[in-house]
């Protein structure tokens, strides 16, 4: 991994930052959580990129508060483009 930050799917509505945060702390320092309200997904910032990799190979597709978790390496947001009306 080239990161320690890690996107974190298929999450149940009422999972809560805190929730995350003692999750992954068992594999590392974790730096920042965010959960992304409504949308079942977030984000867990590790300490370094190999506890990252540690954490997503532990938890990844393990059930997770009723709901099989679906963890990868986040990806930089991609630019957004203007909206720009066309007449």
């Amino acid at each position: 991994m080239q990161g320690s930050k890690l996107y974190v799917g298929n999450l149940t509505y009422s999972v809560t930052d805190k929730q995350l945060e003692e999750l992954f702390s068992e594999y590392g320092e974790v730096k920042e959580v965010r959960v992304i309200e409504r949308k079942g997904f977030g984000f867990v910032e590790m300490g370094t990129p190999e506890e990252a990799e540690k954490a997503m190979e532990a938890l990844n597709e393990t059930v997770f508060e009723g709901r099989t978790m679906r963890i990868d390496e986040a990806r930089p947001p991609k630019p957004r483009s203007e909206y720009r009306p066309r007449y």
